[in-house]
């Protein structure tokens, strides 16, 4: 006889070998049963960062992981990253405690309508089937692109299990074939991209594997391409115009201007990605292929429900060769420059842009991007390049959070070993996550953590702050994050002119290993081009609203 969380653990090691968890009273026998199994087992220190860890993992990766914590106050410390990872359809299996089978006690909380609310997903196990009641779990997980509940009752955690025969786990995570166009919209589509001069093509996270495929399409027609933030460089293509949207060039955006017909693949085509309407000319045809039953954006043209890779394959087989010369006569000389900046401000702070610049210069090329969010999110994409599908996660962005983006440095640590992680991060967003500064320089074979110091939550000052609203709320003291980063061991370089960033070629030229926590000290004064289009956006909708109440 075994316990029920023994079986769990016998259960999940084949197919989810990676736990990011923190222990306490409701899932303490689980996790002793999981390292007895030989799990790759992460302690964190807040249990936000088991599930954003966990998130992480996955992004990169693309493997399933296991986020632990306990019930009550540890599972409701982990709602945040929970509801991160349903907006952003990351698989993760979060096994946690619960209250007794018997109901709930004077300290317990109904944690199954707080997963509906977040629309994760819940399994709960029993002592009869708990193995195969998990890999149910798990299953669903993958099947579904979802985090997954997977609830242990207090009072069956270390009760005895009777033996059960698992199910086939490949079965029960066996998704459907996967749907490719049907025939009157390939024939369709095969008329619009035949019959077009300019195409574009724009490919997101949900195109990653069709890489080959969008390349070899784009040279038979003749076409640009461009990825999302998700999905940015994620071909070996001359014609390929880098990421599209808030965080791109000017010279990308006039290209993709001219472009008469742009078909998207697997992107969901948000307000950023749209640049707020302004993306796609008027008079150009935008075709949208992906998973869902409808186009996410009323400026699409033409919708087609399938899947990217199996569309793309079609469309190479049907399309004919372009007979134009649109790539060859364009002028993509200035088509990666950005603004370099100035070398401080007029308040005698640095410029971020320019942080930026010296850091793609100085940063290991071998590099894997994580990002928590806030203002500073536009400068890591615009000037900080990587290389490869899912070298990218901005943990958090899903849900409009910050603080989440720290700990995904953890399982980005163990997603992707050999490469350098370099996390982005804001003073405001790096406090909220402070504790598993200590995580990250105890898993972290070689990251650099770069906080942009502004002493302000910076999305709210450059938002509200320049609408009037009192700044006070929106500043932050002054913090001495390298001195933080000195005193739990690793290598922290305070920012405050450029000559300091030899601190962090220093540390590069040693051999990169360890973390190194650059606290650029930025100012406010300089705005991000997203944030720049997120303001003239507002205006416009609040003028609309006065025209209305008018």
């Amino acid at each position: 006889m075994s316990s029920v969380s023994a079986a769990i653990a016998h259960a999940l090691k084949p197919v989810a070998p990676q736990i990011f968890g923190l222990m306490g009273n409701g899932n303490a026998h689980f996790l002793d049963a999981a390292v007895r199994a030989g799990f790759d087992y992460t302690a964190v220190r807040h249990e936000s960062a088991a599930v954003s860890a966990a998130d992480a993992y996955f992004r990169i990766a693309n493997k399933l992981a296991i986020a632990s914590t306990t019930y009550g106050a540890g599972y409701t410390n982990a709602v945040t990253a929970l509801a991160e990872a349903a907006a952003a359809g990351t698989p993760l299996l979060f096994v946690t405690g619960d209250a007794p089978s018997t109901g709930l006690r004077g300290w317990d909380v109904d944690q199954a309508a707080i997963d509906g609310g977040v629309r994760a997903p819940r399994y709960v196990v029993d002592r009869h089937t708990p193995g195969s009641i998990a890999l149910q779990a798990a299953a669903h997980a993958l099947r579904e692109q979802t985090p997954v509940v997977l609830a242990i009752p207090y009072d069956l955690a270390a009760a005895e299990s009777a033996g059960e025969v698992l199910p086939d786990f490949a079965s029960l995570a066996c998704t459907p074939p996967k749907p490719g166009l049907d025939p009157t919209a390939l024939q369709q589509l095969v008329a619009k991209l035949d019959a077009s001069k300019r195409t574009h093509i724009l490919y997101g996270r949900g195109a990653i594997d069709a890489a080959g495929q969008i390349a070899e399409l784009a040279r038979k027609l003749d076409a640009t391409t461009s990825g999302t933030l998700l999905a940015r460089d994620l071909l070996d293509y001359d014609f390929d115009l880098g990421i599209t949207g808030g965080f791109s060039t000017e010279a990308n955006a006039r290209i993709i201007a001219q472009a008469d017909t742009v078909l998207v693949l697997g992107a969901s085509l948000n307000q950023f990605t749209m640049r707020f309407g302004d993306l796609v000319s008027q008079s150009a045809t935008l075709i949208q292929i992906d998973l869902g039953a409808a186009a996410t954006n009323a400026r699409v043209d033409i919708f087609a429900t399938a899947d990217a890779q199996c569309a793309t394959a079609e469309l190479l087989d049907a399309v004919q060769d372009a007979q134009g010369h649109w790539c060859a006569g364009l002028d993509l000389d200035d088509l990666r420059s950005r603004p370099v900046g100035d070398d401080v401000a007029e308040d005698g702070l640095l410029d971020p842009r320019r942080v930026a610049s010296e850091l793609e210069k100085i940063l290991p090329a071998n590099r894997v991007l994580v990002q928590d969010g806030g203002h500073f999110i536009g400068w890591g994409p615009m000037y900080w390049s990587t290389s490869g599908a899912r070298s990218l996660a901005c943990v958090g962005t899903a849900y409009q959070s910050i603080g989440l983006g720290i700990a995904s440095m953890v399982g980005a640590g163990a997603a992707a070993p050999g490469r350098t992680v370099v996390l982005a991060a804001g003073d405001g967003g790096f406090l909220m996550g402070l504790a598993d500064l200590e995580s990250i320089i105890r898993t972290v074979d070689s990251g650099v953590i770069v906080i942009y110091n502004d002493s302000a939550y910076g999305a709210e000052v450059h938002q509200y702050g320049s609408m009037g609203l009192h700044e006070d709320p929106m500043l932050i003291p002054t913090v001495d994050f390298a001195g933080i980063a000195r005193s739990m061991g690793a290598t922290g370089v305070r920012v405050e002119t450029l000559a300091d960033m030899a601190g962090l070629t220093q540390w590069v030229a040693d051999g990169a290993r360890g973390v190194c926590l650059v606290d650029a000290r930025v100012t406010t004064r300089v705005r991000a081009p997203y944030m720049d289009e997120v303001l003239a956006a507002n205006k416009i909708a609040a003028k609309a609203l006065a025209l209305q109440s008018d």
